[in-house]
């Protein structure tokens, strides 16, 4: 049963109560009632995280929270307010003003970006940012004072809610990138407790870099390629 947590009223913040790299109890908020809000949401539930929901539409947050066994719902406000990692889950076209609406909340927060800026075209798959910046960089000017890391954003939705994400014996490995350390950190918590491998793959100026990847890798799924087959195993390659 999902109950609304005390401990932020009428939207306000309150200070993150502990550091998420403390371990296995992560106080997580979640912006946005939508597949990835309750695919990894889930995952971080049963692993003994204590996620709230936060959306601008109280019914579909309750919806969502109730789905997947969250400790409590409320607005975004809420949401941003309860977790020491917030999840990014909006679309990604309205992050950035959404998150800059919250950036006193988030200030001092780790807050994880899993959007994709791509659109269809004529030409398959194409970034909106014009190639020059990320979602991720955006969310980082929007809310100067949190700690934005790019992560979660290369696998479909149905991919988190596997216990656990593991092909052909390996666990799903999950790059981000991240400026803070303790922000890099409390991400890799948040991977490995859902049973994935960090892949760290350097600073917030190389999310544009996994922003690309998903374009591509998406684009193949759509043309019904496989693109694990385009990354092959350094052992592989050696042999």
């Amino acid at each position: 049963m999902c109950i609304d947590l005390p401990i932020v009223l009428n939207g306000g913040c309150v200070p993150s109560r502990r550091r998420a790299r403390d371990g296995a109890d992560v106080k997580i908020g979640i912006l946005g009632t939508g597949g990835m809000a309750a695919a990894l949401g889930g995952a971080w539930t049963a692993a003994g995280h204590e996620v709230v929901i936060g959306g601008r539409n109280q019914v579909r947050a309750e919806q969502t929270a109730g789905r997947i066994g969250a400790a409590g719902y409320g607005s975004l406000a809420d949401a941003a307010g309860h977790g020491d990692v917030i999840l990014v889950a909006v679309p990604a076209a309205e992050a950035p003003q959404l998150v800059g609406g919250l950036a006193g909340c988030l200030a001092g927060r780790t807050v994880i970006d899993c959007t994709n800026p791509v659109v269809p075209t004529s030409d398959g798959l194409m970034l909106n940012t014009g190639g020059t910046t990320s979602v991720a960089r955006q969310l980082a000017a929007a809310a100067p004072d949190a700690h934005v890391v790019k992560a979660f954003n290369l696998c479909h939705v149905s991919i988190w809610t596997l216990r656990p994400p593991t092909f052909e014996d390996v666990p799903l490995a999950v790059p981000y990138c991240a400026d803070h350390a303790e922000a890099a950190a409390a991400t890799e918590t948040l991977i490995s407790s859902i049973g994935c491998t960090p892949a760290p793959c350097g600073g917030l100026a190389r999310a544009a870099y996994l922003e690309a990847t998903a374009a591509l890798a998406i684009g193949l799924w759509w043309a019904g390629q496989q693109p694990r087959r385009a990354f092959p195993s350094l052992a592989e390659a050696h042999r």
